[in-house]
């Protein structure tokens, strides 16, 4: 059977060769009744698009390098369903790696990315115990977007949360609702998250002349239990909090388990002394599955896999672009829970 090819598309469409190019690059001036009779004749006559010697005769790639170190980390999981969804709109495939530390699997991982000719890479950085990049990616001789939970020391393109941001609209939202003694739950000490949401959150308790506790800051390991624990102890020593900022979505459902161990429910009613109000701040799956359903400040990981795609794909057209650096503000989704 004869090879079907590119000349045989643009016969069947009745349009230059030229014009078929264009359309299967996604470049070009043209128009949609063009492009939509360019995409009937490649269906009816079964063209398969080369696009790895399309890259090779215009040595151009439409590869991306994507880095995700922990397939644990929720929003880092959408963060990447984000950003294959907008490269692919833009005919762009990512090459996904997924090394196991920062020293010679990530060195394999980038020198594997190069011998697949990828057009640049994205680095999503999960670690919240640094403000830095590994030393292979602070290197990357390749275009390179980061897109992080926190802000990075290192000069790079980067797609960020403001956490601190975060922090201060749910605890302002909890205050213009009444609340005056409200405590933050949730984070290991060595955190980078939780330290740039508590500087939100004490900034808005001071503005608003309310003293913060010594002890009203518990941090604990990133599971439910040990939410659960340091909420009930929390509660039992001062029964007077009336709400509570989550770090995680483990440390809301175990503040739950917490706060049903000491007698208390949770809810928004501030006058109800039994209730005890919660804020998180991830997206979470489960949010109208939980009863009360739960309030929370939005991660905005769908929003950073658009910028950094976004930005990924101006700086391979614009390789004098200088760095940039997005920052991301959560949005605050009310429910039952606060």
């Amino acid at each position: 059977m004869k090879k079907v090819s590119i000349i045989d598309v643009a016969k069947r469409a009745g349009v230059s060769v030229s014009t078929v190019s264009l359309v299967l690059r996604r470049k070009g001036k043209i128009s949609d009744a063009t492009i939509e009779k360019v995409q009937a004749a490649i269906t009816d006559i079964g063209y398969i698009h080369n696009v790895a010697a399309a890259n090779l005769r215009s040595s151009t790639s439409n590869l991306i390098g994507l880095i995700l170190r922990d397939f644990s980390d929720s929003f880092s999981i959408k963060v990447m369903a984000s950003i294959v969804q907008a490269l692919e709109k833009q005919g762009y495939m990512v090459f996904l790696g997924q090394p196991l530390n920062d020293g010679e699997h990530l060195e394999r991982c980038l020198l594997s990315f190069k011998q697949q000719g990828v057009a640049g890479v994205i680095y999503l950085a999960c670690d919240a115990r640094t403000s830095r990049l590994p030393e292979q990616i602070r290197h990357c001789p390749l275009p390179l977007v980061v897109v992080s939970q926190l802000q990075l020391e290192d000069e790079c393109n980067l797609v960020m949360r403001d956490n601190r941001q975060a922090a201060s609209l749910a605890t302002r939202y909890l205050i213009e609702r009444g609340h005056r003694n409200i405590a933050y739950i949730g984070g290991t000490e060595s955190d980078l998250i939780r330290q740039q949401r508590l500087a939100g959150f004490r900034s808005v308790m001071k503005q608003h002349g309310l003293v913060l506790r010594e002890d009203a800051t518990p941090a604990c390991n990133e599971d439910t239990r040990a939410a659960s624990i340091a909420t009930r102890q929390l509660l039992e020593n001062h029964n007077t909090f009336t709400a509570l900022l989550c770090h995680s979505p483990d440390a809301m459902i175990g503040s739950i388990a917490g706060i049903h161990q000491v007698g208390r429910t949770v809810g928004k009613d501030v006058f109800l002394t039994q209730q005890v109000a919660l804020i998180g701040f991830e997206d979470m799956l489960h949010v109208n599955l939980t009863s009360p359903s739960l309030t929370y400040v939005s991660s905005a990981s769908e929003e950073s896999g658009r910028q950094a795609a976004a930005l990924m794909i101006r700086k391979l057209k614009e390789p004098g672009l200088q760095t940039q650096r997005i920052t991301l503000s959560g949005q605050l989704i009310t429910r039952e829970s606060a």
